[in-house]
């Protein structure tokens, strides 16, 4: 099993290349407003030197399995550049980017599937196991 802390990689999204530092990472399990269990996973990272603290929780709508996480207004960039850098960071750790919505409101919304790719990291693991047994 690999561990979050010190991963590295290069990743194509959207036509650019990004390098992607993964600083620290960590999950948690929490109850959502409906009731039901969410899992909230939190990564910082540095994504072409720029370090930005990323938050995805997932969440079963029916029967399938839905990560979500909005790009910050307020970093470096704007939130176009926040969500692009939020979705290097996904595709560098499950290897399937994201899909990325603007919302009317204008906020970005990074949206994910790949809870699979999540659950290689240490770090991670027992969570996402712990969540799927809830869920």
């Amino acid at each position: 099993m690999a561990a979050l802390r010190g991963f590295e990689k290069a990743v194509e999204v959207g036509g650019r290349r990004h390098v992607v530092k993964v600083v620290d990472g960590g999950a948690g399990l929490r109850k959502g407003r409906r009731g039901g269990v969410l899992l909230k996973i939190k990564i910082a990272a540095e994504v072409d030197g720029v370090r930005g603290e990323y938050s995805i929780t997932f969440r079963r709508r029916g029967r399938a399995v839905v990560g979500y996480a909005y790009a910050k207004a307020g970093a470096p960039g704007g939130r176009e550049a926040d969500a692009e850098r939020l979705a290097a960071v996904v595709k560098a750790l499950t290897d399937e980017e994201p899909k990325v919505y603007r919302l009317r409101d204008g906020r970005v919304m990074i949206a994910c599937s790949n809870l699979r790719g999540f659950a290689r990291y240490r770090e991670l693991a027992k969570y996402v196991v712990a969540w799927v047994a809830f869920a």
